[in-house]
């Protein structure tokens, strides 16, 4: 399968503003009034991602994510619209963020995503998601949708001959 490049409908790129004085720097990584009600998190969590490393690609039924990319590591992000009502369905969108260009993403459902370090050091992601991992009290980790242990993920990284492929 082939995937043309540009920008993919519903997905939202917004730069971070980093406000420095004499302490160091601050930047809103969310703010309520930023984002759509249907994408604003209920959970958010940290990684670390050593350079060389991959996390991805999957995709979502009905979370959405909300990613940070602040450094200081540099990640490439991968975007594929694989929504078939989607005006972009198939396809794809590369971006270089963090590091000297730091930006939060959202993530629709439907949506192929993936992120690979790129840079020489660690980088740090935050990451508030639409939906609860594992359900409430985590109660779960894997199981068919509706029941209590169910999870939204769909992940392509463990599917041999994926079309969903990082450079």
């Amino acid at each position: 399968m082939t995937f043309p490049a540009g920008t993919i409908a519903d997905v939202v790129w917004k730069p971070l503003n980093f406000y420095r004085d004499g302490r160091g720097w601050l930047t809103e990584l969310f703010r309520n009034d930023d984002v759509p009600a249907e994408y604003r998190p209920v959970m958010a969590y940290v990684s670390m991602t050593d350079p060389g490393v991959a996390r991805g690609p999957h995709e979502h039924v009905e979370q959405a994510d909300y990613f940070c990319f602040i450094g200081p590591g540099v990640f490439r992000v991968y975007l594929w619209d694989a929504r078939k009502n989607s005006p972009t369905f198939g396809h794809r969108d590369v971006k270089d963020v963090g590091d000297g260009a730091p930006f939060a993403l959202i993530v629709p459902p439907g949506v192929v995503h993936a992120y690979k370090n790129v840079s020489a050091v660690s980088g740090i992601v935050f990451n508030a998601a639409n939906t609860l991992y594992a359900g409430d009290g985590r109660k779960g980790w894997r199981g068919p949708k509706g029941s209590p242990d169910y999870v939204d993920e769909i992940r392509h990284e463990q599917v041999e001959g994926s079309a969903y492929v990082l450079d």
